[in-house]
C-alpha cells in the first residue's frame, strides 16, 4: 500500500512540475509579448511625436505644392519674385518654409527678413495654410495660372491657399 501510495505521491509531483512549467513557459510568452507591444507603442508615441514636431512649424526644407488649376510648386526666382510653375525646376526643388514675404502692396517676394514668419495651420483636409505672423489674416495664395494672389483677398477655406508641404 506504501508503494502504490509513494507511486501516487510521486505522479502527483509530476503533475504539479509540468503545471508549473506550463505556467511559466505561458508567463514568459506573456512577458515576450508585453515587452513587444510595450517597444511598438513608444515606436508610435515616437512616431507621433515626431508628427506633432512636424506640425509644430519646425525650420526645415520643403517644396510647397498647391493643387490649384493644374497643381503648381512654389518657386523662388532669383530676383525674389515669387511664382508657382508645374514642373519642377531648379528654382522650386527646396526653399525654406519660412522664406516668403509679404511687401507692403500685399505681394510675395523672397529675401529673409523678420516678416517671413508664416504660422503653418493644418485643415481638417490635411492641407496645410500659411498665415502671415507680421500681418494677421494674410495668407500665402496661388492662382489658377500660377501668379501669387494679394495676401489680404483670400481666406484659409480657398483651395489657392491649400499647399502639401513635400520632401
Amino acid at each position: 500500500m506504501s508503494f502504490s501510495r509513494s507511486k501516487f505521491s510521486f505522479f502527483l509531483y509530476g503533475i504539479f512540475l509540468c503545471s508549473l512549467y506550463a505556467t511559466l513557459t505561458l508567463s514568459i510568452q506573456n512577458a515576450r509579448s508585453l515587452v513587444h507591444s510595450a517597444s511598438y507603442t513608444l515606436n508610435k508615441r515616437e512616431d507621433a511625436e515626431r508628427d506633432g514636431q512636424y506640425l509644430l512649424g519646425i525650420k526645415r526644407i520643403r517644396r510647397l505644392y498647391c493643387n490649384v488649376g493644374i497643381g503648381f510648386h512654389i518657386q523662388v526666382l532669383p530676383n525674389g519674385k515669387i511664382t508657382g510653375v508645374h514642373n519642377e525646376n531648379k528654382y522650386s526643388k527646396y526653399l525654406w518654409v519660412c522664406n516668403l514675404r509679404l511687401q507692403s502692396h500685399m505681394w510675395l517676394y523672397g529675401p529673409f527678413s523678420d516678416e517671413c514668419k508664416f504660422k503653418e495651420n493644418l485643415l481638417a483636409n490635411n492641407y496645410n495654410v500659411y498665415e502671415s505672423a507680421a500681418h494677421p489674416g494674410m495668407y500665402i495664395a496661388l492662382s489658377k495660372i500660377g501668379k501669387t494672389k494679394r495676401g489680404n483677398r483670400v481666406t484659409p477655406t480657398m483651395t489657392m491657399t491649400h499647399f502639401l508641404p513635400r520632401t
